[in-house]
This record gives structure tokens, sequence and C-alpha cells, in this order.
């Protein structure tokens, strides 16, 4: 990933959603909301990219409904960083296409 996205970038048209039965040794795969995604028992983490520099992660609380927490992202070293404010360790988007996101969870 090159460069600051453009705030008509296919990162900022949808929720994307952990699609987590097709990661790979890379990272996580995260499909665009409105994709045919499989239902699981296992509740899927959302993204959501503003090109303001706010973002949102989504997270299932223990009754399966989702929390929204607030977070921020920044161009680093040409990816995408999300930095949600819980002190979660960053998310760092190494790839990203209109229908696919590849996500790796960075260590502290």
């Amino acid at each position: 990933m090159e460069g600051k996205p453009a705030a008509n970038d296919s990162l900022f048209a949808t929720t994307w959603v952990h699609v987590f039965e097709e990661d790979t040794a890379k990272g996580a795969v995260y499909r665009p909301e409105e994709d045919d995604i499989p239902l699981s028992r296992r509740p899927r983490q959302r993204i959501k990219l503003r090109p303001d520099g706010s973002a949102s992660v989504f997270v299932p609380t223990a009754d399966d409904r989702y929390m929204e927490e607030p977070a921020t992202w920044s161009e680093e070293r040409g990816a995408v960083v999300i930095h949600e404010r819980g002190g979660t360790p960053p998310l760092r988007i190494v790839d990203h296409s209109p229908s696919r996101l590849i996500v790796q969870s960075e260590k502290r």
C-alpha cells in the first residue's frame, strides 16, 4: 500500500468484516459487509474507516451484540495503522483491494 489513501478509496466505502475462515499466514482477512459472508456462531469483528482519520472497531460483547470502540488511523511506513483507544495492539492493513483487506495485529 503506497501513500495515504484518497477520500474516495474503497477502504472507506464499507464496513469491513473479519472472515476468519479465510485468514492466511499473511494476516486476517476482512471483506465488505455487503459480501455473501457465511453465518458463524463465532461473532465477527468489524472495522469502519473514515477519510478524516477516524475509525470504529466493532467488537462482540458477551450477548453477541456489537460495541463500537472509537479509533483513529494513520499512514505509517506505507501501511494504514488503526489505533484503538482501549490500549489493544494496533491493527496494520498490509494489503487492500475493493473486495478484501489483509490485517495484522501489531505486538506491543
